[in-house]
């Protein structure tokens, strides 16, 4: 299988599952013009599987070093199955919570309240499970991150949708899906062997093993999660699941591209991590804060008309996180 042979190119594949998980969303704004969002994201989770079972049959394949995915599933403990297999759970509950919240408010608010407080989470969450970096540095850049989340909240609170003040649920929302997607990455990162990827452990699973499980769990939990969100939605009136098969080709092509491109992160985040350690491979990653908070200010104009504090208060917001990422990175090195 592909595996990374030094931190430079690992620091490289955390950039992109940065870019990855930062843009995923898009999608869904372009989905929601004619979607739910409790359709859409029946799409998302078929993407995310699809791409699990591409990644697992190429890269996880080939190659003279480690096991090649169908001899590493074949060898696998049933503990660290159902590890993986936890973690897509956990983020599939957290998620469909982001999506909600990112129809609420949009993704210049979901994106750095919920994934910004996954990050500060996650990460001391990953390390404490998994020691790898210099401590100092990566409790600074969390720290910092963690100011910058603050700065965003409150531009939100001070922007305006016309002439009222824009409701606190989707910043609620954000906060219960980023609180619960912190605890995700750990259960699948704890099903791996860290430490060696090239002759990982007997009964631990290779990268694109776990992955594959991860998104397994992601589409069984789906019809438990997605269909209590479609009976009890956050927003509008309940739907039925007839409604997904009116849907067009290309509309279900957004939303399948959507876990596509999400589960493209998770996979290289994950294949970084023995080089990178857990935590930082996990919290660059989650700086897809600042890429989504980019796409919903500059390109779809979230803030439009916002006073001009909201503004200020968002630059600073992007200061402080570009810091605190920057901290991560010399931990690891």
């Amino acid at each position: 299988m592909f595996i990374v042979q030094d931190y430079s190119l690992a620091i490289v594949f955390c950039f992109v599952t940065m870019l990855c998980w930062g843009s995923w969303g898009n999608t869904q704004k372009l989905a929601a013009k004619t979607w739910r969002y409790e359709f859409f994201y029946w799409d998302y989770v078929i993407g995310v599987l699809l791409f699990s079972i591409l990644s697992a049959f190429t890269l996880g394949s080939i190659g003279a070093e480690g096991r090649g995915f169908l001899a590493d599933l074949s060898q696998a403990s049933a503990a660290n199955i159902g590890s993986a297999f936890l973690g897509g759970v956990i983020f599939n509950a957290a998620n469909i919570l982001l999506s909600a919240a990112i129809a609420i408010c949009g993704m210049s608010v979901a994106f750095p309240v919920g994934i910004g407080l996954a990050l500060v989470l996650g990460v001391l969450v990953n390390y404490f499970g998994a020691a790898k970096g210099e401590p100092l540095y990566i409790f600074t850049g969390v720290a910092l991150i963690t100011l910058a989340i603050l700065l965003n909240g409150l531009a939100y609170k001070k922007a305006l949708v016309g002439s009222r003040k824009v409701s606190g649920k989707g910043i609620f929302i954000s906060i219960a899906a980023g609180v619960i997607m912190a605890f995700f990455y750990r259960f699948v990162a704890a099903s791996i062997d860290l430490e060696n990827f090239a002759s990982p452990a007997a009964g631990k699973l290779t990268p694109y093993t776990a992955v594959f499980i991860f998104a397994l769990g992601v589409f069984v939990s789906n019809f438990l999660f997605n269909t209590l969100a479609m009976k009890r939605p956050v927003e509008g009136e309940p739907v039925s699941v007839a409604g997904y098969f009116k849907g067009k080709p290309y509309t279900h092509l957004v939303g399948i591209l959507g876990g596509i491109i999400w589960c493209i992160g998770q996979s290289f985040s994950m294949v970084a991590s023995e080089k990178a350690g857990a935590a930082i491979s996990y919290g660059l990653g989650q700086g897809a804060t600042l890429i989504s908070a980019l796409w919903g200010i500059l390109i779809w104009k979230e803030f439009k008309g916002a006073p001009g504090i909201s503004q200020r208060l968002n630059i600073g917001m992007f200061i402080l996180f570009i810091i605190g990422l920057g901290f991560l990175i010399y931990a690891g090195a």
